[in-house]
């Protein structure tokens, strides 16, 4: 021991002594502290035992929910119940449910379509196990992540869902179907999986399992089907819905690539020989045989109600089709019913079904409230036994002229203006010849003709309307910017991805193929003053007495009320005295325009009250072939416009829908200067010009006609029409400086003295009656000569010759 002395307080380490600073480690090593951030982090030793801890909870867990998932019974999938379609009222519209299954051996489905069924839905199916966990986590992270919900099941899954489970997207099925496709696994072999799966799954128009499809889209038995008939049966599994190329023509693009998908996939895992795939083309399926318990509109508006479901990711088609669900719809029994006899007495029941132009007929109709969005009412065909396609849902013709509202109400929600600065309102004069190629374009020249190759020369917007000037809205178009107009039409309710809505000056003709259902959504944004909401064809949906959430989407100011509103007064016009008079038989104030496919394959009128917005279609289609025909011929007439049939059901069908209801005007906001003319800019060497309401092609309506581009005061030089008279109005006189011989002979005192001596230079508001005169009355259609245009005598509404004799012959794609 050491003599030195000891310092007070200290005491020698012994570094056995359990608690001493060094920790009592041999070697007198201390151990450290951890301190400050380092405190909060887990030690090694703590992750190992958590990680050993997850290991055998998931063992755990696995082998838990292995012993005690047993594999059920069949469920109730296989005997599916109806679902029920009832009106607003709850009244029965249909019954639907009845399983269509006919089950049948492996043995029996050619090696090829069992390949292709593989080869669409589960490449891997013999080589991998029951479940594939890369496959769901992939699935998973897809739909968390937006790209859609994905399915990473394979096919042993897919099975167990339809035969033993039901389709619900839960957690607790997800975890059954698990453990029950392992299980099933080790108990079943390959083939029986894929032979319960083949019986089980649903392929669209009601047939569950191969066979039951074979005999819905092909009519022949499974055995007979070949390798491209397989592939598309097995592409239908992806979407039954979506991939009908029947039922939905526009989606054929889509359908086509799954087919295709589906074939080389056939290549890739060598079960079929490129150059038989090479050789392989698609096979159109036959037209559906529906049930006969959907004959009428029941299986139109089961087939809609159904694809609204679906669309709308409320029900998924398997689901649906598993049945047991009460659908209350949207539709009046009252309103639908009127829909079905304004289509029978207005078209139907005058068909010959011998005469070969009269079966090309087909009508497609849609009505909505406004208000609401509540489509009321919906007619889809002759009959869904007959004809299966909807002819109020299918996207496969053109709109034609009923287009072009929307262009002027994109120039007033963007302000537009002219070429030449002038803002674009209802008065705005634009050169109306024909063949005029548009100004202002840079993507090459286009000029398009208006019907009957008329030139118009100048002529105010709101005339052009009423004409359906193909050369006005065409520049109008580009005067906005067709981008513009594309969105606009988006706004009001078209779908973004409608077939042929492209952005250039062709758009304002009417190229794209919107739904009458999408068109009568459009209009109703614009009956509604600009606000626009999502239409809802389901007001209600449950089973086992609950509830399903249906999508809510609060109406939106879709464009300003300004530009809705000011579209309507020009439609009113069109109504009033343009080309869609017969609209007038509704009784109801109304706005409207009337349009035509290219080649007269349809005729549209869309039209709509405050309260009800309407569309009506004609459509030409062979029945055998179901290519699209001209409607030349049919109904003994040579042609047939928007303003004939089309315009007279729209006008019984509103009538007899507002029976009971007073007419109510339109509550209109214009745009400034909706109400004040405006003339065109003189262009050098315009020798002989005329201004707005100058000669009217066809009705000789020559109410102020200028000399040398000149407004005259309203006296046209050579004593045509001086001050609003019409030539060929009986015994109309003549109006010298607009001072009317005759009293009401020669336009009412000449339009007031032909506007204090000489009347306007916009024809339309001057010179004539407001009522077209009752005789000598101007012929321009209503605003340029006379707000109504039709004259009982001198003049038709519809640019017609004196004595109302239609001046129509020939037509131009697109006019009306």
């Amino acid at each position: 021991m050491s003599d030195e002395p000891q310092q007070q307080g200290w005491e020698p380490r012994d570094p056995t002594v359990a608690g001493s600073p060094d920790g009592g480690r041999p070697g007198g090593k201390a151990k450290r502290r951890r301190t400050g951030w380092r405190r909060l982090l887990p030690t090694w030793r703590m992750l190992l035992g958590a990680l050993v801890l997850g290991v055998l909870l998931l063992v755990g867990g696995f082998l838990a929910g292995y012993l005690l998932v047993d594999i059920p019974a069949a469920n109730s999938a296989a005997t599916a119940q109806s679902n029920v379609y009832l009106y607003d009222d709850g009244s029965l519209i249909a019954r639907d449910g009845d399983v269509n299954r006919e089950n049948v051996k492996l043995a029996q489905i050619p090696l090829t379509v069992q390949h292709a069924v593989l080869a669409a839905e589960d490449r891997d199916f013999y080589s991998e196990r029951a479940v594939d966990p890369k496959a769901m986590v992939r699935a998973a992270w897809n739909t968390l992540t937006g790209k859609g919900k994905q399915s990473g099941s394979t096919i042993t899954q897919q099975y167990v869902k339809n035969y033993y489970l039901g389709q619900e997207q839960t957690v607790s099925r997800k975890v059954k179907e698990f453990f029950i496709a392992i299980k099933l696994n080790r108990e079943e072999s390959k083939e029986s999986i894929l032979e319960g799966y083949l019986n089980t799954s649903y392929f669209g128009r009601n047939a569950y399992g191969i066979q039951a499809a074979a005999q819905a889209y092909y009519g022949k038995d499974v055995e007979d089907l070949n390798t491209a008939q397989g592939a598309y049966l097995a592409s239908l599994l992806n979407a039954p819905s979506a991939f009908d190329v029947a039922t939905h023509p526009e989606n054929k693009p889509r359908a086509l690539a799954r087919w295709n998908y589906t074939l080389d996939g056939m290549v890739k895992e060598k079960w079929l020989g490129a150059a038989e795939r090479a050789r392989t083309t698609f096979p159109a399926p036959q037209t559906a045989k529906p049930a006969t318990g959907l004959s009428g509109q029941r299986g139109y508006i089961v087939q809609a109600v159904e694809e609204y479901l679906t669309s709308h990711k409320v029900i998924d088609d398997n689901t649906l089709a598993a049945g047991g669900y009460r659908i209350t719809t949207t539709l009046q029994k009252k309103k639908q019913d009127a829909f079905v006899k304004a289509a029978d007495e207005q078209v139907i029941d005058k068909l010959d079904r011998d005469d070969k132009d009269d079966r090309n007929v087909r009508v497609g109709g849609a009505s909505i409230d406004p208000a609401s969005g509540k489509v009321v009412a919906m007619y889809g065909g002759i009959d869904y036994t007959k004809q299966y396609v909807n002819n109020a849902t299918r996207r496969d013709y053109q709109v034609g002229s009923t287009f072009k509202p929307f262009v002027f109400t994109s120039a007033v929600q963007n302000g537009s203006t002219t070429q030449d600065g002038r803002t674009i309102t209802p008065n705005t004069v634009y050169d109306g010849t024909n063949k005029r190629p548009v100004q202002g374009w840079d993507g090459g020249s286009y000029a398009p003709e208006n019907e009957d190759q008329q030139s118009y020369g100048p002529v105010s917007v709101r005339t052009a309307m009423d004409r359906s000037v193909n050369a006005v809205f065409a520049q109008m178009a580009v005067d906005v910017g067709s981008a513009k107009v594309k969105r606009t039409a988006v706004d009001l309710g078209l779908p973004a991805d409608t077939p042929d809505l492209n952005p250039s000056p062709s758009i304002a003709l009417g190229p794209a193929t919107a739904s009458v259902l999408d068109m009568t959504q459009a209009y109703a944004t614009l009956a509604n003053h600009g606000k626009h909401g999502a239409y809802t064809l389901v007001a209600k949906v449950s089973k086992d007495g609950e509830d399903v959430e249906l999508p809510s989407d609060e109406p939106e100011q879709a464009v300003s009320r300004e530009a809705a509103d000011t579209t309507t007064q020009i439609l009113r016009g069109v109504v009033e005295g343009g080309t869609g008079t017969a609209a007038r038989e509704a009784g109801h104030p109304a706005a409207g325009k009337t349009g035509t496919a290219e080649e007269d394959k349809a005729a549209w009128f869309a039209g709509y009250t405050p309260n009800l917005a309407t569309v009506v279609a004609v459509m030409g289609q062979d029945p055998d072939t179901g290519a699209q025909k001209p409607l030349y011929g049919a109904l003994g007439q040579q042609r047939i416009n928007g303003g004939g049939e089309p315009a007279r059901i729209w006008a019984q069908f509103t009538g007899a829908a507002l029976e009971g209801t007073e007419p109510q005007d339109f509550d209109l906001e214009l745009e400034d200067g909706a109400d004040e003319p405006q003339v065109q800019p003189q262009e050098p060497g315009d020798e002989g010009g005329r201004t707005d309401g100058g000669q009217a092609q066809g009705g000789q309506d020559q109410g102020g006609q200028d000399q040398g581009g000149q407004d005259q005061g309203g006296q046209a030089q050579g004593g045509q029409d001086q001050g609003g008279q019409a030539q060929g109005g009986q015994q109309g006189g003549q109006d010298q400086g607009g001072q009317a011989q005759g009293g009401q002979q020669g336009g009412q005192q000449g339009g007031q003295q032909g506007g204090q001596q000489g009347g306007t230079a916009d024809g339309g508001q001057d010179g004539g009656t407001a009522d077209g005169g009752q005789q000598g009355g101007t012929a321009d259609g209503g605003r340029d000569g006379g707000a109504d245009g039709g004259s009982q005598q001198g003049g038709g509404a519809d640019g017609g010759a004196p004595g109302n004799k239609p001046a129509r012959s020939g037509r131009s794609p697109s006019a009306r």
